[in-house]
């Protein structure tokens, strides 16, 4: 973890008074090296997002915007450009140290349940996610969201978060190839057969050794120095073994390939901005099953967003005693926002991203981090061959590291009381075994109201805790929902 800050309390400048730094025990250095740390953390969306979004035909065969062939560039350009414009928007309507990008999860739902529908365009899918951001807008802007986030039991917010760190450990030890699913049919496996055999392993390991070795000696921007530490390493790797992707070679780099190829600079596309339709969906599959892929798309927004600015929170220490973080509401709005931006601009609905923790325990405190964030994803559009320098395995140490941070606040919760160990049990197990964060939060919550239940204790359940569970029991089922409405 990185050391304290100055303990100088008397704002010092216009930046740190706006962003109340010095008051919450930051420093500008602190802010730009999380800010930093985070964007390293999150890159890969730049890069992942077209491969999910931009290789998909539609329900008439074309591919997003409008071609024959993939463009995967354009679908780059306007991943960046959203995500930048939005982590900024964090950062200076909210003061969130918590950045926004393309929702993984919500971008295959987008493309391969949305937008593969017959008849159905990407201007029509992009038009559904529109739709999906509006109404949680306006779930803010009357309160419910905010409201449903209050109700929550502090205990199942302290679960909510140990269990995203679990996840974004997992995330990390995936992205790196620590542990593969296992072609045996065991859920996953040690590297390739049990053993690590390969060079883009090796680059994580010592990455995280770095980080580890680091942290415990409370050297500042430990994360981050692991990071571009790794970054040298697996540049040096590839330029002597050529490993390439492991999309051609099983032992080669997860997603970014580390080398540049020509030049560092590319002028961005930015065609794909506001190439939806609203209300071209309802035509092509009825007005039930509209709502029900809207209703799906908000439920998973609606609730991860929840988990990722506690677990944000949390890790930076800005949580009150109800586990709530300062301007909650301010933070919705954005986030409900970045939704409808993330349609309007093509790149799918923007959401907030775990890996925002990352920078958190590099030392952000404020939303100047996510300006940093959101300016990096913003020259990003531009140096798309130097992001790509980064591989996953020298992030992932990053991921590891915070999980075992955030894993800490598990002692806060009461293992030895049913009613409390119970669903925040089954929220932490959840949420890594599922690889979701909002399953994990629907089954904590639907556990929670059947132990209150089975322990006479009712009125202990607030009423916004009964309408959330129900949501989730209609989520859980939404498949069987839209074949009965379909």
């Amino acid at each position: 973890m990185t050391s304290s800050p100055s303990t100088s309390t008397a704002p010092r400048g216009a930046v740190d008074r706006f962003f109340k730094i010095t008051e919450r025990g930051s420093t500008i250095a602190a802010e730009v090296r999380g800010g930093l740390v985070t964007f390293f953390a999150m890159a890969y969306i730049v890069a992942l997002n077209p491969l999910i979004i931009g290789t998909v035909q539609d329900g008439t065969g074309q591919f997003l915007g409008g071609g024959a062939a993939p463009d995967l560039a354009k679908v780059a350009a306007v991943t960046a450009l959203a995500a930048g414009v939005l982590t900024i928007l964090m950062g200076l309507v909210a003061n969130f140290p918590m950045a926004l990008a393309a929702g993984l999860g919500l971008n295959a739902v987008v493309a391969f349940q949305i937008a593969a529908m017959p008849e159905m365009t990407w201007a029509d899918a992009m038009g559904v996610v529109v739709l999906e951001g509006l109404v949680i807008l306006i779930l803010v802007l009357t309160g419910f969201r905010t409201a449903v986030f209050r109700a929550v039991p502090r205990t199942l917010k302290v679960a909510i978060s140990v269990g995203i760190g679990l996840f974004i450990t997992l995330i990390g030890l995936v992205n790196a190839g620590f542990v593969r699913k296992a072609p045996s049919g065991v859920a996953l496996e040690l590297g390739i057969g049990g053993s690590l055999q390969t060079w883009p392993v090796l680059v994580f390991v010592v990455g995280l050794v770095i980080a580890i070795v680091l942290t415990v000696r409370g050297v500042r921007g430990a994360l981050l120095i692991a990071i571009v530490a790794g970054t040298v390493l697996a540049f040096v790797v590839e330029a002597v073994a050529k490993l390439g992707s492991s999309v051609d070679n099983p032992k080669g780099w997860n997603l970014n390939v580390p080398g540049l190829d020509g030049s560092p600079v590319a002028v961005p596309d930015f065609s794909l901005l506001g190439q939806f339709s609203l209300f071209g969906s309802f035509g092509k599959l009825g007005v039930v099953a509209v709502l029900l892929l809207v209703f799906s798309l908000l439920l998973a927004d609606f609730f991860d967003t929840m988990g990722t600015m506690v677990a944000v929170g949390s890790e930076a220490k800005l949580l009150d005693a109800e586990g709530n973080p300062p301007k909650a509401t301010q933070i919705l709005v954005v986030d409900s926002v970045a939704a409808a931006v993330g349609g309007m601009a093509s790149a799918s609905s923007n959401t907030s991203y775990v890996e925002s923790t990352s920078g958190v325990a590099a030392g952000a405190r404020t939303g100047l981090a996510s300006v940093v964030t959101g300016v990096c994803f913003l020259l990003s559009t531009f140096l798309a061959p130097v992001v790509q320098l980064i591989p996953n395995e020298a992030a992932a140490p990053a991921l590891v590291i915070v999980g075992y941070l955030m894993m800490t606040q598990v002692l806060d919760i009461d293992w030895k009381a049913p009613e409390i160990a119970i669903p925040a049990f089954l929220t932490l197990a959840v949420m890594p075994f599922s690889y979701s964060i909002t399953a994990g939060i629907g089954v904590g919550f639907i556990a929670y109201v059947v132990v209150r239940l089975a322990k006479g204790q009712a009125s202990k359940i607030h009423p916004l805790m009964w309408v959330a569970s129900l949501m989730f029991v209609a989520y859980f089922a939404i498949e069987p929902l839209q074949a009965l409405f379909g």
